[in-house]
């Protein structure tokens, strides 16, 4: 029997879980969520459920993850890197049917890149505190898979987007506002071509580290721009970057970091052909199926 146990479940897990049941049946999954309304909803849902997290690891792991095949890690790092596995590696080396782990980390471990394309083999160098949290965990369980031979690999995600969380959504919200700052883009990845990376890592077990991103890196106030002539409203105007404009700390961090995202890695390694290549792609579809 093959069991994926989720550590944490987002908008990602929730994604692979439906997927896997989809295409098979047999899947048995457990889940985690810090959340106790949420654990009500999972369990309501016929899926396994726990609550986990930093401050509440497993008191019996072992029972827990009793035949895991396969093991997400979706949960954020803190400032000792990747709470799963300052809780539980140990845990998860006594387990004698693992096949594989996936850790999704994310692009911002590359930094700032002044605009230059980066691949896998490009140096790890964060420019921001939630990268460096990224890069402290993806060495943790890099360091794992070298000590146990596991299979662990790390998928790096560009900015994830898919239906009920996209520009489209934004922009109905009134939240947007479209910012140029000059030879600034970006790549974005759907949720559909992230769940299709996923299986197809599962289905060959090596241990790598991939990037997980379109093939189009774009400006945001362009894709701000497309949604906006989709919902048939009126783009808001264009302001140009600079120090003094209003907007969240995380939002400014954004701007600092400018690099595209290569991702033939994947297509060649897990022979991916994305569904959606670009944002135009993407926003379509997610716009038809409304």
């Amino acid at each position: 029997m093959k069991k994926l146990f989720c550590y944490g479940y987002g908008y990602v897990a929730e994604h692979l879980v439906r997927e896997l049941r989809h295409q098979d049946p047999s899947w048995d999954f457990t889940v985690t969520t810090t959340d106790h309304e949420k654990l009500a909803q999972i369990r309501g849902s016929g899926l396994r459920a726990y609550i986990f997290s930093d401050k509440r690891p497993f008191n019996d792991p072992l029972f827990a993850m009793d035949g895991v095949t396969h093991i997400l890690i979706s949960v954020p790092p803190n400032e000792d890197g990747d709470v799963v596995f300052k809780s539980h590696a140990r845990d998860i080396l006594k387990i004698p049917t693992i096949q594989w782990i996936g850790y999704l980390s994310s692009t911002g471990v590359y930094g700032n890149r002044d605009g230059d394309w980066v691949d896998e083999t490009a140096e790890v160098r964060p420019t921001s505190e939630r990268g460096s949290k990224r890069a402290k965990a993806e060495v943790q369980w890099l360091k794992l898979r070298r000590i146990a031979g596991i299979p662990i690999n790390i998928f790096r995600l560009a900015g994830i987007y898919g239906p009920g969380r996209s520009t489209l959504d934004t922009v109905r919200a009134g939240n947007t506002k479209r910012i140029n700052k000059d030879g600034h883009v970006f790549n974005r990845i759907h949720v559909d071509d992230i769940v299709s990376a996923l299986i197809a890592s599962m289905q060959h077990p090596a241990g790598n580290i991939y990037n997980l991103a379109d093939d189009y890196p774009a400006p945001s106030h362009e894709l701000i721009d497309y949604a906006c002539k989709l919902l048939g409203m009126e783009s808001p105007p264009l302001i140009q970057y600079d120090d003094d404009i209003d907007m969240s700390p995380m939002a400014r961090s954004f701007y600092k970091d400018n690099k595209r995202i290569k991702n033939d890695k994947i297509k060649d390694k897990l022979g991916i052909k994305l569904k959606h290549p670009d944002y135009k792609s993407g926003l379509n579809a997610i716009f038809e199926n409304e």
